[in-house]
């Protein structure tokens, strides 16, 4: 029997559509095998990759700052300089009303002391989508902050955050030393960003905050937030901050005690003072006037102080120890005497005489004692009484060549590398130098010239105090820095101490030293600086130097020393440098600051105490003048009871004779003012 089509034709169909089915049942099997493989994949084998991603568009880091670190003085007893909490005020763009913007800019100036000049800088219209904050204003006291918060209905977007700022407990002349701190500029980022730093970061801006800044800055840490699509911040941490690192502590090399003393010694005087160990380097004092007080700056009004200072004819930013430079006028003959025993042009003994002038040429070269001269004078005298014939002499005997040749065995017309930024080099000029500058030929008035120090010759007060280092160590000199140790800032562990580094080596003999050594004793026992050199604390050996700039009344103020003259432990030697400008009335008052430097350094005493033991003639004529104006008050408040009240003791008339004896540098004996001489114009 034969089967019915009809079935056999179902049959085939069913078996098509299963196959159908199947088929179709694989491909989708295996079309959702192969999404959960790319499932997989993507979750699991590359989840961590994608999570990554996503967390870095999504997460924002912000800065936590660390703590700088602090500076001490050699005694590392006492901070120089701290850390004072204090705050930022930022605005967040994106939270501003458009229709508000204009008048919150105008309320935040007004609030923090700022143009809205400056809040549009910082905020410029592409930023004003950001919901980021901006920082607008540092260094902002807690009476502003809590005005602020009092008032933050009118401050939309408006925060604040901690931020410390450098607190200067040592204020005065160590300002240059020290120096201070202040916001990364734009010119800045783009030299220092490869070395860590970014926009509102805080560096040194000078002296040894900005020398050691990467010290002292330490490493900043981080807080970790996450932002929506519009960068608005989201609640919640979805990791850890990473904490911040704070700066090493670093302990100076000067001695604040010192630092005070050289600071009054010097006074209200335009110049400087430097006092170091030769042996070392190690500056113990460095005095520049004016100064400044860098804790302004982070005043209410610092940006306005700060522009006044940098606007002061007195230039107050400039550290004139190493920025400064000079004629060095007599004191250069430290360095002609070296090469005339040395050379031996001519015996030691050989006397020339002063008539007060010489003839060179068709020029005539005067000494400073014109009218009478010195007379015959052999090197020992010549030194002493600073005679600018004899080292005309000596000058013309040994040319220009070996002047420049000894000139820079001393380190003249060189940076001393110490360790302050902005140390200039001086000037040291040669024949080759005029020829190319001038097209003038070098003559021998040039000569003349720079054998008494002056002329094309620039010195700076560092430079000057490594000559005298040079020749106190018979021909070493160390370099100069004012950095003793680096601690740790919790352990207070000694992380590294700075080892005396040998900056020059000289071929001069060790006896040209000793001679030139007992040669500059005899200026100060029986030469120029006689009349003020007056301490008994120790023996001093030293140079005056007198430089003329021009005016008629007055003159640059030099005096460069060491002491103990004689000693058996070189160790205990310092080098001391006083420069005063030309800008001050003439006081001659280099080597009366230094005679009480001296005497405050060796004899353990402070400034007042140590002009009380001396009581030099001008201290003396000083308390006459006071005396005397004490007088004058009572005679006019109450007459002469009130007078004898008030110490009636001075004597009349003296105030006037002390004041003109005083002005003119005589050498004044107690009690009769009036007979003493005049020697201003005469010292060099």
């Amino acid at each position: 029997m034969r089967p019915d089509r009809s079935s056999v034709s179902s049959t085939k169909s069913s078996a098509r559509v299963k196959r159908r089915a199947i088929a179709l049942g694989a491909i989708v099997s295996l079309a959702f095998a192969l999404l959960a493989g790319q499932l997989f994949y993507l979750q699991v084998i590359r989840g961590w990759e994608f999570k990554r991603r996503a967390r870095a568009v999504a997460r924002r880091q912000l800065p936590i700052p660390a703590q700088r670190g602090e500076i001490f003085d050699r005694h590392y007893d006492f901070p120089l300089v701290v850390n004072q909490d204090s705050f930022a005020v930022d605005v967040i763009p994106g939270e501003v009303p458009e229709e508000k913007r204009k008048e919150l800019f105008q309320r935040i100036a007004s609030t923090l002391d700022i143009s809205v000049e400056d809040i549009e800088k910082k905020v410029p219209p592409r930023y004003y989508h950001l919901y980021q904050p901006i920082e607008l204003k540092g260094g902002v006291g807690f009476e502003t902050v809590a005005y602020l918060a009092e008032h933050l209905a009118g401050f939309p977007g408006v925060t604040w955050h901690n931020k410390p700022i450098r607190n200067y407990l040592a204020k005065g002349s160590l300002s240059h030393v020290i120096g201070y701190v202040g916001d990364i500029s734009r010119e800045e980022i783009q030299v220092l960003y490869n070395q860590g730093y970014s926009f509102g970061a805080v560096l040194g801006k000078s002296g040894v905050e900005k020398q050691y800044d990467l010290l002292l800055r330490g490493r900043d840490g981080t807080r970790f937030r996450m932002v929506d699509v519009r960068e608005k911040y989201l609640k919640g941490r979805t990791e850890e901050d990473i904490p911040p690192e704070p700066g090493k502590n670093l302990v100076l090399t000067i001695d604040r005690r010192l630092q005070l003393l050289c600071e009054k010694a010097l006074g209200e005087r335009i110049g400087s003072v430097v006092v170091l160990k030769p042996t070392t380097g190690e500056i113990l004092a460095m005095v520049s006037y004016p100064y400044y007080d860098a804790n302004l700056f982070f005043a209410e009004k610092g940006s306005r102080e700060f522009t006044r200072l940098s606007l002061d004819p007195a230039f107050p930013f400039i550290n004139r120890a190493i920025q400064s430079s000079y004629p060095p006028a007599s004191a250069f003959k430290m360095v002609m005497s070296t090469a005339l025993v040395e050379e031996e042009v001519f015996p030691l003994t050989r006397k020339i005489t002063c008539n007060g002038q010489i003839f060179y040429g068709d020029r005539i070269f005067h000494c400073h004692l014109r009218k009478t001269g010195h007379g015959p004078l052999e090197f020992f005298g010549g030194l002493a009484e600073s005679c600018d014939v004899y080292f005309y002499s000596v000058g013309d005997e040994l040319g220009v060549e070996r002047i420049v040749y000894y000139s820079r065995e001393f380190g003249l017309g060189q940076r001393s590398g110490i360790d302050l930024p902005g140390e200039t080099q001086g000037f040291l000029p040669t024949p080759e130098w005029k020829q190319r500058t001038q097209a003038m030929i070098w003559l021998g008035g040039d000569t003349l010239n720079i054998s008494i120090g002056q002329g094309y010759l620039l010195v700076t007060p560092i430079q000057m105090a490594n000559i005298v280092s040079m020749i106190v160590n018979e021909g070493k000199v160390f370099r100069p820095h004012v950095l003793k140790e680096v601690r740790d800032p919790v352990t207070g562990d000694l992380i590294r101490e700075v080892e005396p580094e040998l900056l020059r080596v000289t071929p001069i003999r060790k006896e040209t030293f000793a001679i030139v050594q007992k040669a500059l004793r005899g200026v100060v026992t029986e030469g120029t600086a006689n009349v003020v050199l007056t301490t008994e604390a120790v023996e001093v050996a030293g140079k005056t130097g007198t430089g003329e700039v021009g005016f008629e009344d007055r003159w640059h103020s030099w005096f460069a020393a060491y002491a103990p003259y004689q000693t058996d432990d070189p160790d205990e030697r310092v080098v001391v440098v006083v420069m005063v400008e030309a800008e001050n009335e003439w006081e001659w008052w280099a080597p009366k600051a230094a005679n009480v430097i001296f005497q405050g350094i060796f004899a353990g005493q402070t400034y007042e105490e140590a002009v009380e033991t001396i009581r030099p003639w001008w201290y003396i004529l000083q308390q006459r003048e006071a005396e005397a104006a004490a007088l004058q008050a009572a005679l006019q408040a109450g007459g002469d009871e009130a007078a004898l009240q008030a110490g009636g003791t001075a004597i009349p008339g003296s105030a006037g004779t002390s004041a003109s004896l005083a002005s003119a540098g005589g050498t004044a004996i107690p009690g009769s003012a009036g007979t003493s001489a005049s020697l201003a114009q005469e010292t060099r």
